[in-house]
């Protein structure tokens, strides 16, 4: 008997390995760089040439989307709860599409200046300007290893690079990291610009744990020497790896990760329409630091109008990006003026403001909403008057909301003083989950029908608002026809406003007969607006999609916890 179990466990260990080998000569060889994938995750197809070079520095057009023009015959949805920020998954429909902005925390600001180094930095390459906690892309992450939020900043303007911890991203606190003195800060002021415009993210699998941290340094036009920015590593912010010097580009550049094709993605400050964004990517960071192939990427258009007292011509300042769900959501940094010598004599803050551009392979961005997101006040006195810039990471996820921490600039300080740059503090805003767009109907029934589509999973779920109405969902094959038992007469109705919501017929058990095969959902709303829907593997409604840089009761970037994560 023990010797027929052995050899049962021997052939099983055998077809295993097979297995594996057969799994392995599938795949397409890998290159140096990394594999590039030529059909997505959602069944869009890359061209041969990637990144593509069709755009026009020049241009004022918004920028096409090859996706949306000539969307997949077929849509895979495993990954991710399906948002309606675009047409990508519709068929038709009668709903009306509503796009939503962030509502402003109410006990902003979160995080300002408290310490010497913040109020009145000595030592920096530019003095002069106070009370300062600059995002000028630093970081907000949270680390599931310690269950915390970590924010990377400015501590002073062009000060060292800090950090501060919080639970819930409202209370802050300074830790005593015994680095440079006794404070938090990471690294001390001038220290290859060390917090000045700089970008860092917090790699929850990396390849080697001494890369944990990643950082691009700020050595573009405000340095006198032209040094070039530099990547750099660490395990915790205590040792960095010596610098590898990054292609040609202006001063305030960025990175992201792409964790839907494993790239890392860079956001390079070059000539366009004014200020613009060039890009390069390389599935190893420190690779990536070649930008000698970055193609020019995005910049402000015709549809980002100025503003009618400034009559300035609009500019991309920044972008920031970061894979939520089934997209990638970026964050454009729209700058409006005044000119800097307008600012620096008058001693107020220029105007950028934040808006958000939606993509679906990582590189092509579809920006229907140009109002702001979160917008300037531009009134004397107020902690976000002008100046406003987002943070590498872009949001975190907590509960059923997005939080998007963001800094702004009163233009004067506590003392008085006054200057462009003074008076800066860390604020909040915040947006329902999923809730960049919701498809609306009003007290007359309306439909939406998806594209074909296909799935592994066991039950669905809605992010759904109409407790006084109702949504109803039924199934259809390719060619229109329902499929029983998935009838919209034997659909439970939906009653709620919930951002996780299952979806269920009566008699049914789950979805599995539908695995693998096309199929299309149609829903039907009245009186409601309809956010997202997913397949779930399992009754905890998990999407396995992104969720921001992560938040409480997750243990990562990947939503597998669903319901249990709220």
């Amino acid at each position: 008997m023990k010797a027929t179990r052995a050899l049962s466990k021997l052939v099983y260990l055998i077809g295993l390995v097979l297995l594996s080998l057969t799994a392995a000569l599938a795949q397409p060889a890998k290159s140096e760089e990394h594999t590039q994938a030529k059909v997505l995750y959602n069944g869009i197809e890359l061209p041969n040439e990637w990144p593509p070079k069709t755009q026009d520095p020049k241009s004022a057009e918004p920028m096409e989307v090859p996706y949306l023009r000539n969307p997949p015959k077929v849509i895979p949805i495993n990954v991710g709860r399906q948002l309606f920020v675009d047409d990508f998954l519709i068929e038709n429909t009668t709903l009306k599409r509503v796009f939503h902005t962030a509502e402003k925390y109410e006990g902003n600001p979160v995080f300002k200046a408290e310490t010497p180094e913040e109020i009145n930095p000595t030592g920096t390459p530019e003095p002069g300007q106070q009370y300062v906690t600059y995002l000028g892309h630093g970081g907000v992450f949270y680390d599931p290893q310690e269950s915390l939020f970590k924010m990377f900043y400015t501590a002073g303007w062009r000060g060292g690079l800090a950090m501060a911890t919080s639970k819930d991203l409202l209370k802050w606190n300074r830790p005593e990291l015994g680095i440079v003195g006794k404070n938090n800060l990471l690294l001390p002021p001038g220290w290859l610009w060390a917090g000045g415009d700089n970008s860092i993210w917090l790699d929850l699998k990396p390849k080697n744990p001494s890369e944990r941290l990643k950082y691009l340094t700020d050595r573009g036009t405000h340095n006198k020497e032209s040094r070039p920015h530099t990547l750099h590593t660490s395990a915790d912010g205590r040792v960095w790896s010596q610098g590898v010097p990054v292609g040609k580009a202006d001063d305030y550049c960025s990175f992201f990760y792409n964790p839907f094709r494993n790239v890392w993605g860079y956001s390079i400050k070059r000539g366009g329409r004014g200020r613009a964004r060039y890009y390069s990517e390389n599935a190893d960071f420190i690779k990536g630091a070649d930008w000698s192939n970055a193609v020019f990427w995005a910049n402000a258009d015709k549809l980002d109008e100025p503003d009618p007292e400034i009559k300035a011509p609009a500019q991309l300042y920044s972008l920031n990006a970061v894979a939520y769900e089934s997209i990638m959501v970026g964050e454009f940094y729209i700058h409006l003026g005044p000119d800097n010598r307008i600012c620096d004599e008058g001693k107020f803050p220029k105007i950028t403001e934040l808006k958000l551009g939606f993509s679906r392979d990582g590189f092509h961005w579809d920006r229907p909403d140009r109002r702001p997101f979160i917008a300037t006040t531009r009134k004397e006195g107020d902690w976000d008057r002008g100046y406003l810039h987002g943070t590498t990471g872009v949001f975190a996820v907590i509960g059923d909301k997005l939080w998007f921490p963001y800094c702004g600039y009163a233009g004067i300080a506590p003392n008085g003083s006054r200057g462009m740059y003074t008076g800066a503090s860390v604020g909040l805003a915040t947006l329902r989950r999923d809730g960049f767009a919701s498809m609306e109907a009003t007290t007359q029934k309306g439909t939406l029908t998806t594209r074909p589509v296909t799935f592994t999973g066991q039950q669905l779920f809605v992010n759904i608002d109409c407790p006084q109405g109702e949504l109803r969902v039924e199934i259809l094959d390719e060619s229109n026809k329902v499929i029983a038992p998935f009838a919209v007469k034997n659909a439970e109705v939906v009653k709620v406003d919930k951002t996780l919501q299952a979806v269920s017929w009566k008699g049914v058990s789950d979805l599995s007969s539908l695995n693998g095969k096309l199929v299309k959902f149609r829903f039907y709303l009245t009186n409601g607006k309809l956010y997202s829907f997913w397949v779930s593997p399992d009754k905890s409604g998990a999407s396995h999609g992104y969720v921001g840089v992560g938040g409480p009761g997750m243990d990562g970037v990947v939503d597998t916890k669903g319901i249990n994560a709220y």
